[in-house]
């Protein structure tokens, strides 16, 4: 029983899989299914952050750190995002606030190759977590979203990207 619930969960609330730990998905879809970018160095990095004081995070993601567990769809993804020529995918805090318990909003700006875009986030506390997800879409960064055998599979223009953050107790 506990791990149907704990599988419920999972699929409910796919932003728990980062519970206790630092964690960027980039999740997308084509018209044919669905695929989900890992950053795995980012996933493995101890780093604890902190969002007290005048010190808000920067994050600096390689794009080739991004694993779609399928070799071709790593290798496109990569390739959409230009990562020979821009190998740095960037989220920055620009302002942080507590709304509620365990509830927070952020700015951030969210780089990828030339383009910088401003979102606003919530985020809750999670196990020594902030959790966090906003949809953007490749058009916001000036992006055209790949197509494949004539155009017969083809990316949506929309992401969600989610992420987590280990913090403080």
């Amino acid at each position: 029983m506990k791990n149907t619930i704990a599988i419920l969960l999972l699929i409910i609330s796919p932003i728990m899989v980062f519970a206790q730990k630092n964690g960027v998905e980039i999740n997308g879809w084509t018209n044919v299914n669905t695929f989900k970018c890992t950053n795995i160095n980012f996933k493995n990095s101890p780093t604890i952050y902190s969002f007290t004081g005048n010190q808000l995070p920067n994050l600096q993601l390689q794009v080739e750190d991004f694993d779609c567990k399928n070799r071709i769809m790593t290798a496109d993804f990569r390739k959409t995002l230009n990562s020979e020529k821009y190998p740095v995918l960037t989220i920055k805090f620009i302002s942080f606030s507590k709304v509620g318990a365990n509830r927070f909003s952020a700015a951030v700006e969210v780089k990828m190759m030339t383009v910088s875009k401003k979102y606003s986030i919530e985020f809750s506390e999670y196990k020594n977590s902030l959790v966090g997800n906003k949809r953007l879409k490749f058009s916001d960064f000036n992006i055209v979203p790949p197509k494949k055998m004539g155009g017969m599979v083809y990316v949506k223009d929309e992401l969600d990207l989610f992420f987590s953050l280990a913090i403080k107790d």
